[in-house]
């Protein structure tokens, strides 16, 4: 039986055949179930979160969705279990479908004007500030998650990867590299009260969407414990060549009501965090080393000289 197929048993069937809408860590397919929900269904990637990760992850956006918090909610599967083994041993979870578009993507224009562009990053910094807020009132003291730390983010075992060992680095891009990982160890150090929590950790366009009830945020599979203000230095690492890059950082920041200062320590963060990202999952040889690699050199440069 094939993995779709076998996951959608555990929840009760389908009404009709899964449609695959993304495959990048999960497979992710949108399914009616014969109980009439609407969701969409995961295919976890083997290996990359333990099933207790998986299920601490459903804990936390369960509890945010109780909270009126616009995001899925988790389904259970007819057993009544947040998170579903295969018999192959990939781990397979269900939670409810959002209406909604993406608010952009990755190389891609804002179709809106730059006043609805700036109004819009204003109301993504405002949700961003809920998500923590809400957060930090939960006790998530036995959620099990990566950590988006000091040492997660910039120690010798980086949770994404050895970003400075790219393949497509030259050696002296590589010596710039360490040098901002140094400079931004040495930030994070000097300034220990920054605010840490859980985190989405991966709060990109592709996982913010739009409809006519506001903005809702999708795909938590990425989020750990780690700093507030990783999260919105993710959210604007894709605007990173926008000639506006300034006005969008200050709009997004003003949302949240902090956080204007260390935009290019966290979008250098972030940056650094792809560069180790796409090394275990592409070629040496592909493009997207060397787009995530010139990312991270533009970043730090931005890094060094505020």
């Amino acid at each position: 039986m094939k993995p779709v197929a076998e996951a959608a048993l555990a929840w009760g069937g389908v009404q009709a055949p899964p449609r695959l809408i993304n495959e990048r860590e999960n497979a992710v397919f949108e399914a009616r179930l014969n109980s009439g929900a609407h969701v969409a269904l995961r295919l976890h990637r083997a290996g990359y979160q333990s099933r207790e990760a998986v299920q601490s992850e459903l804990i936390w956006t369960q509890a945010l969705a109780d909270k009126g918090f616009p995001c899925p909610r988790p389904v259970r599967s007819v057993a009544g279990d947040l998170v579903h083994c295969l018999a192959s041993g990939q781990l397979a979870s269900v939670v409810s479908w959002i209406d909604a578009n993406p608010i952009g993507e990755n190389g891609l224009a804002f179709e809106g004007t730059f006043a609805e562009h700036l109004a819009l990053m204003r109301n993504l910094g405002q949700l961003i500030r809920r998500l923590h807020d809400l957060t930090d009132a939960l006790d998530t003291s036995e959620l099990v998650r990566p950590r988006w730390d000091l040492d997660g983010l910039l120690g010798e075992t980086p949770h994404w990867g050895r970003f400075w060992e790219n393949p497509s680095l030259t050696e002296m891009e590589r010596s710039i590299v360490q040098n901002a990982r140094e400079n931004a160890a040495q930030q994070l150090f000097e300034n220990k009260d920054l605010p840490e929590g859980l985190i989405h950790a991966d709060l990109l366009q592709e996982n913010v969407l739009r409809n006519a009830d506001g903005l809702h945020i999708i795909d938590f599979d990425d989020s750990g414990f780690g700093y507030h203000f990783f999260d919105l230095g993710t959210a604007l690492i894709q605007h990173a060549e926008h000639p506006q890059l300034d006005a969008l950082s200050a709009a997004l920041c003003d949302g949240y009501g902090a956080g204007h200062r260390y935009m290019p320590l966290f979008m250098t963060l972030r940056a650094m965090a792809s560069a180790g990202w796409i090394m275990s999952r592409a070629a040496p040889d592909d493009p997207r080393q060397r787009f995530y690699a010139e990312r991270l050199l533009r970043c730090a440069q931005t890094f060094s000289d505020r």
